[in-house]
């Protein structure tokens, strides 16, 4: 237990050092660690309620997601029953009161067009043994299509999990430090950026949707029917700012959509100088666009964000190149949100902002200094206690509670972690337990002095006989920070980490560490006697 060879010291005190090395950017002032330049320095991020920011709560809008995915199916049954064989004629497609009902006009196809319906509805839903789609035939000739609820639920999880993604997509591109996005039940995200703040940027960025579409005009569109919202057969009628009338008539048909971008950005346009959005297609997207532009040359066609026409350029030329520019009314930071949201891709379900707030940057300020001075406080104290009850072991125990401290801020910062107040709570929390290992090491060597044995003999038991006490206390500790880390969310999850770093950390420092410094001091002085 007390043998410790050369490359053992070594190993240890390299890997102290190393640790405690990683916490000098953290506890340095920016204006040191910024001249650092390219020299790597990670270091600990302070969260929204220390570092002052913006929180926003955004919900999903679950009733225009369960209709508009009505209105996509609808689109799909329209195309499957023309594309395939055998072709399936239907009339007219009606999905008023949340269902999607449609006529045979033969009623001998009903078996063709229920194998169709089977292949595009899809299966079960999830583990719940219902379809995602009722599919009833009514008088016959009538087929009627609902949304079963297990189906819908199905469809919105998802979604909320490609969304989540999204904006965390969309937040990293801002730019920001370890921003905290997470799923708030099941139709809620939850949004906290440090540093941020002004949430208005934020605010606009998140809630585009982002729906990118290239459309040709209806150039056979009546102007006073588009004043009037009456488009013609195949076309709607969709605003357009800065246009006669703010609307234009386009053909419903989409040439490309955003799911053809392989990238957009931010540009200049070379002669007038104004903010433009680039942007790139795929080779597929670039093809059809180019077949396109090549059929209907001299016609306008519109690009389409939202259900908004933000341009209705016209094509003089083919656009061959697979690539292409958005103009409009953009200012520079507008331009570079569109390209963002392009580039982060499409939100599968619309939300909207329902909470924000702001945390300035003076309440985190008071918020580190009162939890830096509760830590010194905790540090003096409990360095004062243990020197004045165990002397020589006391001091030692202190030397590995001051480390124990640099190496869980050294920890936080290799990982990226966020320090938030309930975080240092948990820090001042570890101070004081830092040190129960080695009260319960000293007490077993004291008792094993009374009972006669050596120096050597007393210290070797004590630590060897306190240390599964030790382990098992701290794996019961462990595993309610385990508990909190996975069941938590927010300011409890930070306290769990910072617990759970604390924990492994100075069960090293506690034990092994101590134990060296004390190895090495019996074998360098081989006391007949100690006091604790």
């Amino acid at each position: 237990m007390l043998d410790f060879p050369r490359w053992k010291v070594a190993s240890i005190v390299a890997l102290l050092v190393a640790l405690c090395m990683l916490a000098i950017p953290s506890v340095l002032p920016d204006r040191f660690t910024a001249s650092w330049g390219k020299i790597p320095h990670p270091s600990v991020n302070l969260g929204l309620d220390l570092a002052g920011g913006s929180y926003l709560l955004l919900e999903a809008d679950t009733a225009k997601f369960v209709e508009t995915r009505l209105e996509s199916m609808r689109d799909q049954v329209q195309a499957e029953m023309r594309r395939t064989a055998p072709r399936v004629d239907i009339g007219d497609i009606s999905t008023r009161g949340g269902q999607l009902s449609f006529m045979l006009r033969d009623p001998s196809q009903v078996d063709a067009a229920r194998e169709k319906l089977l292949a595009i509805t899809g299966g079960g839903a999830g583990l719940t043994g219902q379809r995602q789609w009722d599919i009833q035939v009514v008088d016959s000739s009538r087929f009627v299509l609902t949304q079963t609820k297990a189906g819908i639920d199905e469809a919105i999880d998802q979604a909320m999990k490609d969304s989540t993604e999204v904006v965390r997509k969309r937040i990293d591109a801002l730019g920001t430090r370890e921003p905290t996005i997470i799923r708030n039940g099941s139709s809620r995200i939850t949004v906290q950026v440090p540093g941020l703040q002004n949430p208005q940027a934020l605010k606009e960025l998140l809630g585009k949707t982002a729906t990118l579409e290239f459309k040709l005009v209806d150039d056979t569109a009546n102007p006073a029917d588009v004043a009037k919202g009456i488009a013609p057969v195949g076309s709607q009628i969709l605003a357009y700012p800065g246009y006669p009338g703010g609307r234009i008539a386009v053909k419903r048909a989409t040439i490309v959509t955003g799911g053809d971008l392989t990238d957009a950005k931010q540009a200049f346009e070379s002669q007038s100088n104004q903010p433009i959005v680039d942007f790139t297609f795929n080779s597929q997207g670039g093809k059809r666009f180019a077949k396109v532009t090549q059929e209907n040359q001299g016609k306008l066609f519109a690009i389409i964000v939202d259900n908004e026409v933000i341009s209705a350029p016209r094509i003089n030329t083919p656009i061959l190149g697979g690539s292409g520019y958005i103009e409009g009314n953009f200012t520079a930071d507008s331009a570079n949100q569109l390209a963002i949201a392009l580039r982060s891709g499409k939100l599968t379900i619309p939300i909207k902002v329902i909470e924000e707030s702001t945390v300035g940057p003076d309440l985190g300020k008071d918020s580190v200094h009162d939890g830096i001075l509760a830590c010194i406080v905790a540090v003096v104290l409990v360095v004062g206690f243990m020197f004045l009850t165990y002397g020589r072991f006391g001091a030692y125990a202190n030397l590995a509670v001051v480390i124990n401290v640099f190496v869980i801020v050294g920890v936080l910062a290799l990982l990226k972690g966020t320090l938030t107040l309930p975080g240092i709570a948990g820090f001042v929390l570890t101070v004081g337990t830092a040190v129960d290992a080695n009260v319960l090491i000293n007490e077993r060597i004291r008792e094993e002095r009374r009972r006669g044995r050596s120096v050597v003999q007393a210290v070797e038991l004590g630590y060897k006989e306190a240390s599964r006490t030790i382990f098992e206390a701290n794996v019961t500790h462990g595993i309610s920070g385990i508990i909190m880390l996975v069941l938590g969310s927010g300011p409890v999850k930070g306290f769990a980490v910072v617990l759970l770093i604390g924990i492994c950390t100075s069960v090293f420092t506690a034990v092994t560490f101590t134990r060296m410094l004390v190895a090495l001091w019996i074998r360098r002085t081989r006391p007949q006697t100690i006091n604790i």
